[in-house]
């Protein structure tokens, strides 16, 4: 339509009507005079009005659906939330098993020896106070920690106390370099020296190089004076190798350590040493071997051949 004056005569001419049939629909209420133009417009533009709300209704439903996942994702964050923590609280109880396990073995250790022990947790591994290998506990001079004192744990010889701070104490650990200990055989008593050699066996020299010492056999601590820095009959390892003595005056062995240096948790530093030298108390049941399952073949005669039989009919 163009923009006349009769186009907008008409115009306000519509408008003017619209709005008088509004007033007398709202002034006739139930009765109103265009109620039944209104159910004929609702007859012609009712499905109309359902085809667009079908049309409306997923952009509806995908704006609820968004809403709703937000809290299922949030539901989602807190329930993985709970299993995490639920997966670190059974976590920590393996753990708290596992140092239960390690004390109740550092606690027979000790009562078999007699030894007196303040026990402590490893806090820290490495290089410290200038050592290559050493760990630090979680015990010190405040605890009745002093240099020089031996550490072990539910297994064995784990090393000395070097240096002490009130709460925290340096141990170097029996496989540095610089470590030494003096070691007696079980049962034969012979005498030597174990030196650390890092993550290789401990090498000890025998005293004796005569000495008879096979594969298997196993060592203790000797002890020092006044127990300092050594208490004796802890156990320190298992011979794992016997090399030849070749005439020398010592004989040297490859001692796999009964200690796994690098599972150190819960340790104990002995603070009383025995009343008397536990010699090899303290060593663990030796396991009883295994038996060698031996086959026996027996061999059956076999019957003459046929052929045989007929020439000697």
């Amino acid at each position: 339509m163009r923009d006349t004056k009769e186009s907008r005569l008409l115009l306000v001419l519509l408008i003017a009507i619209a709005f008088a049939l509004i007033t007398v629909d709202i002034r006739g209420g139930e009765d109103s005079p265009v109620d039944g133009a209104r159910q004929a417009a609702a007859t012609v533009f009712g499905p109309i009005e359902n085809g667009v709300s079908g049309a409306v209704d997923p952009i509806g439903n995908a704006v609820t659906a968004v809403r709703e996942s937000g809290d299922r994702h949030d539901r989602l964050a807190e329930l993985e939330r709970e299993n995490a923590a639920l997966k670190a609280e059974l976590g920590s109880d393996d753990r708290s098993r596992s140092r239960l396990k390690q004390l109740d073995k550092l606690l027979k250790v000790s009562g078999k020896g007699q030894y007196g022990i303040k026990g402590a947790q490893v806090i820290a591994i490495g290089a410290a106070q200038g050592f290559s290998w050493t760990i630090t506990i979680d015990a010190g001079a405040d605890d009745g920690i002093e240099r020089d004192m031996t550490v072990l744990n539910g297994d064995g010889l784990v090393g000395r106390v070097t240096t002490v701070g009130p709460g925290t104490a340096t141990v170097l650990l029996a496989t540095d370099p610089d470590f030494t200990v003096g070691t007696r055989m079980e049962s034969t008593d012979e005498l030597g020296f174990a030196s650390g050699q890092g993550d290789r066996p401990l090498r000890v020299e025998l005293l004796n190089g005569k000495a008879e010492i096979k594969k298997g056999d196993r060592l203790v601590t000797f002890g020092s004076q006044a127990d300092k820095p050594f208490v004796p009959g802890v156990p320190v390892g298992v011979v794992s190798r016997v090399d030849p003595s070749g005439g020398d005056l010592t004989r040297t062995l490859s001692v796999t350590p009964f200690v796994s240096f690098s599972k150190l948790d819960v340790v104990g530093v002995v603070v009383q040493a025995p009343e008397k030298d536990p010699r090899d108390t303290v060593l663990p049941k030796k396991p009883k071997p295994t038996p060698t399952p031996t086959v026996t073949v027996t061999v059956t005669p076999s019957a003459p051949a046929d052929g045989l039989n007929q020439q000697e009919q």
